[in-house]
């Protein structure tokens, strides 16, 4: 499933209408920044993308004796056997070669805002390490990859840093990538609507040619999940707080549908070796907070989060919590998503390969 060219008027009357307020634009923003922005691959080079397919890998005993993180070596096993699977390459390289070109400037978005306090919940540096390393090897020179994340708390709970302050590497990172968090201010390109707000996405996030996202499943208090779309719409632009209401739904998916993002992101990896089923999306209740000792990887952040989302669905059962729907924060925004052709929605039309590793 292809996503349709949207125009800024398209987007914005949807929104507007869910939004039950009118939107006028003069003649002049016919033209969006968002469709201005958008990313061209190396010439020559088309990313690979597949729709509606997840690929899965578990790993039992993967976790450390703490339950808090992975064992050194189970991500870069666990992040080959998936790429390999969902591309069908022999090796990690080729894998990554689908997806990245030498001449790529590469973005690794991270998500640490789980663990911020608890420092136990969030994108694991060993696994990103995997992501950078199989970037690397590429061919793409390390100062042209860069991990960054919202604020410098986010990024220390992923243990990609050592240092709040100086943002010093990790000695398990891959030597010479770059690491910064934009503090939702650091943009240069010009602001762009959506719905009744203006927003635009950050230099982090726009300077790349591509981006690789790494994020996670969770319960979220607001928008009832959070995954692949959320880490990119609300985690790379300057306003997310102004896109929350109706449980973001369907802001999420509006602010995806922008060409800035889609011609951007080319690869979703979920790192689920813990999952918080309710109380998220911070990690404030243990008890809350479960193993899972999986990573998943699509191109289709749709498709992906639909299985995050039944994946959360099934430990609320299982622990006596009614559905997100019945909590009154439905992710509808995945319904949305699926209809504006950002990804495949319906979950009979979703593969999903699952393998051991």
């Amino acid at each position: 499933m292809s996503a349709p060219n949207l125009t800024r008027r398209d987007l914005l009357g949807a929104a507007a209408a869910a939004a039950g307020t009118a939107v006028h634009l003069a003649p002049s923003e016919a033209e969006s920044a968002s469709r201005r922005w958008a990313a061209k691959p190396p010439k020559g080079f088309a990313r690979l993308s597949i729709p509606g397919k997840v690929v899965k890998v578990h790993r039992p005993g993967s976790l450390t004796e703490n339950g808090a993180f992975p064992k050194p070596e189970a991500p870069p096993a666990m992040l080959e056997a998936a790429l390999k699977a969902l591309t069908g390459k022999p090796t990690l390289r080729e894998a990554f070669a689908t997806f990245v070109h030498p001449d790529d400037v590469v973005a690794i978005k991270v998500n640490g805002i789980s663990g911020r306090k608890s420092m136990k919940m969030a994108t694991n540096v060993e696994l990103v390490a995997a992501v950078a390393r199989g970037v690397l090897e590429v061919g793409v020179p390390a100062d042209k990859i860069t991990v960054f994340e919202q604020y410098k708390e986010f990024l220390l709970a992923t243990r990609c840093v050592t240092d709040l302050e100086t943002l010093a590497p990790s000695p398990v990172m891959p030597p010479g990538l770059r690491y910064t968090c934009h503090l939702n201010k650091e943009a240069e390109m010009e602001e762009f609507v959506v719905g009744t707000s203006v927003t635009r996405y950050v230099t982090a996030f726009t300077s790349a040619s591509v981006v690789i996202n790494v994020t996670q499943m969770k319960d979220h208090s607001i928008c009832g999940f959070t995954g692949a779309m959320k880490n990119i719409t609300h985690g790379c632009n300057v306003n997310p707080h102004q896109f929350h209401a109706h449980t973001a739904s369907p802001q999420i998916a509006h602010l995806y549908a922008q060409d800035v993002v889609k011609s951007r992101v080319a690869l979703h990896v979920t790192d689920a070796f813990q999952v918080i089923y309710d109380e998220g999306p911070i990690d404030v209740n243990p008890l809350r907070r479960v193993p899972h000792e999986c990573v998943y990887a699509s191109t289709d952040p749709v498709a992906l989060d639909v299985i995050g989302c039944e994946v959360i669905e099934r430990l609320r059962k299982e622990n006596g919590l009614p559905t997100l729907a019945d909590a009154g924060r439905d992710p509808a925004y995945l319904r949305v998503a699926g209809e504006l052709g950002l990804g495949v929605a319906e979950r009979a039309s979703i593969s999903l390969r699952e393998l051991r590793a």
